[in-house]
């Protein structure tokens, strides 16, 4: 992606509430939560990242409307995995953390031990907390399925009771 490509930024209202969505070019570089302390700082990495100005997307942002499209078919039940070009920038710890959130499937949940095993840093647990809390793509890059080591639900960037209901709304039941 070149310097200076425009982040394009969306908005939809979930039931998990409001939703920034932004795109860069034609790949969907952002899924965040509209409401939490913080919000933008994953959009600020981005914009720093790509040395690019944010502006509201307009209509021809045919990513921005797929990604809307594939969340409500997620939250309505239709839907158990993307299928949307993405962006995600990181380090390369933080790119095999995220490819590794992606193969856990819908459904299922990893402590972050389990995870930082799997992809061979058995002793990174607070690593990939870390690159979890990193994650631009929520939801699209199910970090909600890592959890806490003693069964809890641990954090996560849209609040404890969101990760609740996407793990309930994929068939988990036993959370903390």
């Amino acid at each position: 992606m070149r310097a200076g490509t425009p982040i394009c930024l969306g908005r939809m209202v979930s039931p998990i509430g409001e939703l920034l969505l932004g795109a860069v070019g034609e790949r969907l570089c952002l899924v965040d939560f509209a409401h939490r302390r913080g919000r933008f700082r994953p959009l600020e990495r981005l914009r720093r990242h790509y040395c690019a100005e944010v502006r509201e997307a307009d209509a021809k942002c045919k990513v921005l409307e797929a990604a809307r499209r594939q969340l409500m078919e997620y939250f309505a039940g239709r839907r158990k995995g993307f299928d949307l070009p993405l962006l995600s920038p990181g380090s390369p710890f933080q790119e095999r953390v995220w490819a590794g959130l992606q193969d856990i499937p819908h459904g299922r949940t990893l402590s972050y031990g389990e995870l930082a095993a799997r992809i061979g840093h058995p002793r990174a647990a607070r690593a990939v907390a870390a690159a979890n809390a990193a994650n631009a793509l929520s939801i699209i890059i199910p970090c909600h399925r890592v959890t806490a080591g003693d069964g809890g639900l641990g954090g996560y960037a849209g609040g404890v009771e969101a990760k609740r209901f996407l793990l309930e709304l994929e068939g988990v039941s036993s959370i903390g």
